[in-house]
């Protein structure tokens, strides 16, 4: 069967597949819409249906002397796959012209993170910052376990209480596609937790004689989630930045998690551990952090290696 004629038309029967049988959000079709419309004004008066793979590559490199990025460079070609995809399943092409091009990748950006100082002082921003004993409590317990566990900011705000429950040295984390880890726990850590603990049972049971169901959550909110929410944890978090000195642009609970894993390294920690620790599926999404290492190993190597002694020493 062949494909219908207009690009246009193509597209559109595309972008329905899409919603009808993937449920793609709208700002996803509306994504896939441009960088097919793009594709098509490149190509001029050649159709969908004539297009080779030399035509694919061509546009990617016409989309580099733009100085598009990688990721938009990437995401344009992930479009034209999946319209030859459909069109092949559809029986409007007999091959796919795009399906053994090779993506650009994406740029590896060193992650923002703090220094040991930073982090110092915002655990003391945590201990003396909120309205009441229980705030304070609750802020440090956040931040110490944060800096401690290196969780992503939805494990740490739904973290269960039943996690937290007698005097935990290490804790189960459920994280990314429900794959479950153990972190340990620092001994700040646990005592922050132990603190908060005590305050937060107190007013769960002043909650519960007023007929309140009990909460399951280590950090409940009366929020429809349950639980402290990502945005008024990520609001905190640039409080509590003001209230150390720190620049607010440089933390998020996002850099709290790169501190963790960058000064574990620094400090000598093997890579592959960091990787548990993170929930990292392949290690080398961890191999960023080995940035860190540089001046490490410089000194290392200068320190011990017989051809880095100086003459005459």
């Amino acid at each position: 069967m062949a494909g219908p004629g207009a690009a246009h038309l193509w597209i559109s029967g595309f972008l329905e597949a899409q919603a009808a049988e993937l449920g793609a959000a709208t700002n996803t079709q509306l994504a896939y819409g441009r960088d097919l419309k793009d594709f098509a004004d490149w190509l001029q008066d050649k159709g969908f249906d004539a297009v080779t793979r030399a035509d694919v590559e061509a546009y990617l490199v016409a989309c580099d002397a733009q100085g598009l990025a990688r990721s938009t460079r990437a995401r344009r070609l992930s479009a034209i796959k999946q319209l030859y995809r459909f069109a092949f399943e559809e029986g409007w092409r007999s091959d796919n012209p795009a399906v053994q091009i090779a993506g650009p990748g994406r740029d590896k950006r060193l992650p923002k993170t703090l220094s040991v100082a930073e982090v110092d002082a915002l655990m003391v921003a945590a201990e003396t910052h909120g309205r009441s004993p229980a705030d304070r409590a609750r802020n440090t317990c956040l931040m110490q376990v944060l800096y401690a566990t290196g969780m992503r900011v939805t494990e740490l705000v739904s973290l269960p209480v039943a996690a937290a429950r007698g005097d935990p040295q290490l804790l189960l984390i459920r994280g990314k596609g429900d794959k479950e880890r153990i972190v340990p726990l620092s001994p700040d850590a646990r005592a922050a937790m132990a603190a908060w603990l005590d305050l937060r049972d107190a007013a769960e049971e002043a909650q519960r004689k007023k007929g309140k169901p009990a909460s399951l959550f280590l950090f409940p909110s009366r929020g429809k989630d349950g639980h402290l929410t990502r945005h008024r944890f990520y609001l905190l978090i640039k409080e509590l930045a003001v209230a150390a000195g720190v620049s607010p642009d440089a933390v998020t609970p996002h850099t709290l998690r790169h501190a963790f894993a960058t000064h574990l390294l620094a400090g000598g920690a093997d890579l592959r551990v960091i990787q548990t620790l993170l929930g990292h599926a392949d290690v080398s999404t961890t191999e960023i952090y080995t940035h860190v290492l540089e001046d490490r190993l410089r000194d290392l190597v200068l320190d011990h290696h017989p051809l880095a002694e100086t003459k005459g020493s």
